[in-house]
């Protein structure tokens, strides 16, 4: 007898302000070709579609998204609206603004008065009324710089019912304090994984102090970021992937899961047995032998 997948539900919940989600769900910006941005081969169409139904069917009830996750001929946005509308009643989309790409792909950042724009191109992509989350987009020049003239205008839009919860990635500590004073913010999405350094640990350990959801990316392709997950990996995680008869991505998603019950998991594909793995790996139980032996890996890296 064939045994039935793991969904998502493996993995436990969290709350996004009065948002349930599961903690694992989707990224989206490997749904438009085998390299992000307009690089490489464009994906096909409907299998990006079945992906991303596939993955409601296995419990996912959380997508990542931006409108400029695009390339000549695809947009993520665009898929999930065709792949998906009418929307679930529980399927939460987030997505991202601040950055945005023109039609020939160039990169542009806006100004706080362009973000309205920003948001309400999302809304017209997927053919919502409202996002259910909106990200602020930290440029990597603005580490260091107030956000406070940016976050205040995504408010506003959060006050008009353009959109029901704010969040900030690429942030740092002084970025959240700085959001909160403005408005509730229910997540930080950043990049992290089991080779990132240990110092960036205290940054997720605060935001579960404050019941704010940590939303790793990047948790497979670690410091091959966009490029995608390397062909090999390092010993202690292929060990872990052994002893288990599970793929070293999935060692590093269930590791991911266990910094913490308000650490989501967004990991992305255009493969449907990738997703299933994916989806799997919520299901996968470290112990804590195996959870120390990667955590070595994760201090070594500082």
């Amino acid at each position: 007898m064939t045994s039935q997948p793991h969904t998502a539900a493996a993995a436990g919940t969290w709350k996004l302000g009065n948002l349930t989600v599961n903690r694992i769900g989707f990224g989206a910006m490997r749904l438009t070709g085998n390299a992000p941005f307009g690089l490489g081969v464009p994906s096909d169409r409907e299998r990006s579609i079945s992906v991303l139904r596939r993955a409601v069917e296995l419990g996912v009830n959380h997508i990542d998204t931006a409108a400029f996750y695009f390339s000549s001929t695809r947009s993520a946005n665009e898929l999930i609206n065709r792949a998906l509308a009418p929307y679930p009643d529980d399927l939460v989309i987030a997505t991202k603004v601040w950055p945005g790409r023109d039609p020939s792909g160039a990169w542009w950042w806006a100004t706080p008065e362009q973000l309205r724009g920003q948001v309400e191109e999302n809304l017209r992509q997927l053919g919502r009324d409202h996002l259910d989350i909106v990200n602020l987009r930290m440029p990597p020049s603005r580490r260091t710089s107030s956000i406070a003239e940016y976050f205040a205008a995504l408010a506003e839009l959060r006050d008009a019912g353009l959109i029901r919860h704010l969040g900030i990635s690429n942030a740092t500590p002084e970025h959240l304090a700085e959001a909160r004073a403005i408005a509730p913010v229910v997540c930080v999405q950043n990049p992290y994984s089991v080779d990132a350094p240990s110092d960036e640990q205290e940054f997720l350990r605060a935001c579960g102090e404050l019941g704010v959801a940590f939303v790793p990316f990047f948790a497979i392709a670690g410091s091959r970021r966009e490029a995608g997950a390397s062909a090999t990996d390092s010993e202690a995680v292929l060990a872990v992937a052994r002893a288990h008869g599970v793929s070293a991505a999935q060692v590093r998603l269930a590791w991911t899961l266990r910094q913490g019950p308000h650490v989501l998991a967004i990991p992305g594909t255009g493969d449907p047995d990738h997703l299933a793995e994916n989806v799997a790996a919520g299901a996968l139980r470290l112990s804590d032998d195996e959870i120390a032996r990667l955590q070595s890996l994760h201090q070594d890296s500082a």
